[in-house]
């Protein structure tokens, strides 16, 4: 089990230090200009092309989508001027524009744009990454300057949600080539109410604000995102003052609040999931008794208390308690290392004087990796291989970076977070779906179940969201049985910003956050406190 009693000595030790070196926190007084802030974030991005995913959700400061997800979770015309009109067989979504929209670069917003756009993600030699997201579109064509109609190859209800992806002019997607070599990745050209004035990789990125802006003008005029990887370095320098907010783990984020004077504590639930991944290619990973023992093995709730200072709830498939009425409550694993136990004996697996197990020649080991720059991926890596000794199960832990971990996931096991509260049967698909096998972060351990798929299938092509509802909860009866991963959590994001503008609405988040989302999500709407 989780070391229940050594993690939270090891975090209050920390915390002591970290408090303790900003024992005299500065008042932080903050920038000069009123209109503008610094923010600190620990993730910077590759780059900022949306065809390789960049702003994929929406929020984006620097484009905008057709649609854009509200408070709410629902989609919202943005570039369009309404809601998209479903066909009466649900095979077409037909999007008017809204008028007198120009691109930073001046240039008016039309249907070849938006056309240009979704034609990139479709084009295979453009080799979007975002183009797994979109596998029910076949075609978009223009009807007239400013009208577009999308065309499906089976209905999907929930298509609306799908057009967050930022529309780009279309004469920066037409050169041949992959998506990669486009310009946009670091001169990025989109309608959102931010364009990039600086961006110095690996130190830092300017925004300034869109005086022509569709939506209007915002009235916090610059904004600078700090780049500050390391989460200690981020909550002390948030707590001396120099940055009006940053994203912090849990236990950070509450050992600092209080501490500088004008900063407010902002925790938002999410569906942010972390699991490990089990893969097929691994025999012991592969073993049905082996997955059943250790979704049964691990102490989610102790992980929880102990390394996230209380912020997420406990995960056993990839859909997250935000959304109750899809959730099967019967689908859930509860703590139980006598069973887990009992399970590997009757699997014929058999302790050594070790401690570890054995079935024949083969050891009950495997290779868990995670990326040692997210300390909370660290932490669910190590809690995690402690529940699994105590059953037997020797789990060994690599921290690598993406470049490493990624050719290996495959047949070592690794750290994935992922989730989204917008459409969790298209994430439950895009995780656990045959057709998505060995698909980069796409189903990465090759898991496959026919009742799953069949079950998910029916949830992308339900008429409502009842029966969307329904073909969840049979999927997680189907999943719960046969699991193919070891879901830990569902993480709270924990966020400090300085409590100096008006306009903060909470938001339930997608696995993307940080400055993007966070407290920030409609910073184009927040207005400096006089």
């Amino acid at each position: 089990m989780i070391a229940a009693r050594f993690v939270p000595v090891v975090l209050a030790a920390a915390l002591a230090l970290l408090v303790g070196a900003c024992a005299a926190p500065t008042t932080g007084s903050g920038p000069a200009d009123p209109a503008s802030m610094v923010l600190a974030d620990g993730y910077e991005p590759d780059d900022l092309n949306p065809l390789l995913g960049y702003g994929e959700e929406g929020a984006s400061k620097l484009y905008d989508g057709l649609t854009a997800l509200d408070a709410d979770r629902q989609p919202q015309p943005n570039l369009a001027a309404a809601a998209p009109v479903a066909a009466a067989d649900g095979l077409s979504w037909t999007v008017s524009l809204k008028p007198g929209v120009t691109f930073h670069d001046g240039t008016a917003l039309d249907a070849t744009d938006v056309v240009a756009t979704y034609r990139a993600v479709l084009d295979p030699t453009k080799a979007a990454t975002v183009a797994s997201g979109y596998p029910m579109l076949r075609d978009v064509v223009a009807l007239d300057p400013a009208t577009v109609r999308f065309d499906l190859s089976s209905p999907f209800l929930l298509f609306p949600g799908r057009l967050t992806l930022p529309i780009v002019p279309a004469e920066q997607v037409a050169a041949p080539g992959p998506a990669s070599d486009l310009a946009l990745g670091t001169r990025p050209v989109g309608t959102g109410p931010y364009r990039l004035v600086e961006w110095r990789q690996g130190s830092s990125m300017v925004l300034e604000a869109n005086p022509t802006y569709h939506g209007g003008a915002p009235a916090v005029r610059r904004i600078t995102i700090v780049f500050a990887t390391d989460d200690n370095t981020r909550a002390q320098r948030v707590a001396a003052g120099e940055f009006d907010g940053t994203v912090l783990p849990p236990a950070l984020a509450k050992g600092i609040a209080g501490q500088a004077q004008g900063m407010v504590l902002r925790e938002h639930a999410s569906a942010d999931y972390r699991t490990i991944t089990m893969p097929f290619a691994n025999p012991v990973t592969a073993d049905p008794a082996i997955r059943q023992a250790l979704n049964r093995a691990v102490n989610r709730q102790g992980m929880i208390d102990a390394l996230l200072a209380g912020q997420g709830t406990p995960a056993s498939t990839p859909v997250p308690p935000v959304l109750p009425e899809e959730v099967e409550p019967a689908a859930q694993f509860p703590f139980d290392p006598a069973a887990a136990n009992a399970m590997l004996d009757a699997a014929g697996w058999v302790r050594g004087a070790d401690g570890v197990r054995a079935r024949g020649a083969l050891p009950a080991r495997f290779t868990l990796m995670y990326n040692p720059a997210d300390t909370v991926r660290r932490d669910l890596a190590q809690a995690f291989a402690s529940d699994a000794r105590a059953i037997g199960v020797d789990v060994r832990l690599e921290g690598l970076g993406w470049d490493a971990i990624e050719p290996r996931m495959g047949a070592d096991a690794v750290v994935l977070g992922g989730g989204n509260p917008f459409d969790t049967a298209f994430k439950s698909w895009q995780l656990l779906a045959s057709a998505n096998a060995a698909d980069g972060f796409n189903n990465p351990g090759s898991y496959r179940n026919a009742t799953v798929d069949q079950a998910l299938g029916a949830a992308l092509a339900a008429p409502d969201r009842a029966t969307r509802a329904a073909e969840l909860r049979r999927f997680q009866l189907a999943y719960a049985a046969d699991p193919g991963m070891v879901f830990l959590t569902f993480l709270g994001h924990s966020y400090l910003t300085r409590d100096r503008f008006d306009g903060y609405q909470p938001v339930v988040e997608p696995h993307t956050h940080g400055t993007t989302w966070g407290p920030w999500w409609n910073v184009e709407r927040w207005t400096p406190r006089t």
